[in-house]
């Protein structure tokens, strides 16, 4: 079924024409509880991972296997995050288990999917992994939506709006971080949803800033009014993928698409 995000409750060009040219695209993947398939794309579902590859185990808990939490086919998305060339599947695992000053460890990889050859069945979830930290098996519905910077608008401009910001969520009740710029959820590209300020992460081989790849939200909308949930359906919480991230944070996950091999970082907050 395809999952369409409601438009905006109050129209952000024509509000804050100022952050049209920090206007980016996003792709929600919506993830509901279903039996997604290894080559299918997927959140907490099986993955595509080849027989002859070791399953990784956490660099901070020898032994411990990572769980899976997105698989991305290249052909279930738009072009808005650039595939490395002969690369078809995005696969993110981490490790749920507690670790020192951090929720998760991640691990990204890009592969062909047509080189994978016999698959490898995951091994079982760690028994000391943390409630809510392992997603349900989700099949995913993508849709691209278009996003604007709320944390990440220049200290400057938001200075400017700031008091039109006011204004406008005095006379309609529309908080502009919350309901008219990032959107929550599991998504590609676009912005990272920040709930506090921002910690973008520069390259550590470059020193540029990184791109950002992936969001990996606790909820898919954060505001009882249900702005951000797509008019489908309006009851997350048996159909989406489970997860607990601090106090109903997100993890986001960054990329150096200048350097080889693509080293990524990731950001986490409540």
């Amino acid at each position: 079924m395809t999952r369409r995000t409601p438009p905006r409750p109050a129209p952000v060009e024509e509000l804050f024409p100022e952050v049209v040219p920090f206007r980016r695209e996003a792709v929600r993947l919506h993830p509901r509880a279903g039996r997604p398939a290894p080559g299918d794309s997927s959140v907490g579902g099986p993955l595509l991972w080849p027989a002859r590859e070791p399953w990784p185990d956490c660099p901070e808990h020898p032994g411990s296997p990572m769980v899976a939490v997105v698989q991305v086919r290249r052909a279930d998305v738009p072009d808005l995050v650039p595939f490395p060339e002969g690369r078809d599947l995005l696969q993110v695992l981490w490790c749920p288990r507690a670790h020192d000053g951090q929720w998760v460890v991640p691990l990204v990889r890009w592969r062909s999917a047509a080189e994978v050859g016999e698959v490898r069945q995951a091994p079982p979830v760690p028994p000391e992994a943390r409630y809510g930290q392992v997603p349900r098996p989700c099949v995913v519905h993508p849709e691209p939506v278009t996003e604007y910077p709320s944390w990440d608008l220049p200290d400057t401009l938001w200075d400017a709006l700031e008091p039109r910001v006011e204004q406008v969520e005095a006379q309609t009740g529309w908080d502009y971080q919350f309901h008219l710029s990032t959107a929550p959820g599991i998504k590609l590209g676009g912005y990272p949803g920040w709930c506090q300020e921002p910690r973008w992460p520069d390259c550590p081989t470059c020193r540029a800033p990184m791109d950002h790849l992936l969001t990996v939200d606790s909820t898919e909308d954060h505001d009882c009014r249900l702005t951000w949930t797509p008019v489908e359906d309006r009851d997350l919480r048996r159909k989406g993928a489970d997860l607990s991230l601090g106090d109903l944070g997100g993890v986001y996950l960054f990329e150096c698409r200048a350097c080889p091999g693509r080293p990524f970082a990731h950001r986490y907050d409540a």
